[in-house]
């Protein structure tokens, strides 16, 4: 999840918020291909999917303070 001052930072600035945007969009393209290609064991692809929902979650909340 997103810190207090990270958050606080995107709120006061769009192009911080634009900019960690695109990094988590790029960080979860890259993790899906990781998912698609790999041979990693159960836990190991569980935890990157994990880490990919809360991505999402920061997403949802960097798009929300967009409006």
């Amino acid at each position: 999840m997103i810190d207090f001052h990270t958050h606080k930072a995107c709120k006061e600035n769009p192009e911080i918020r634009d900019i960690k945007i695109k990094n988590i969009e790029h960080a979860i393209e890259q993790a899906e291909i990781m998912i698609k290609e790999s041979k990693m064991s159960p836990e190991e692809l569980n935890f990157l999917k994990r880490r990919i929902s809360d991505s999402r979650q920061d997403l949802e909340l960097l798009y929300l303070l967009k409006i």
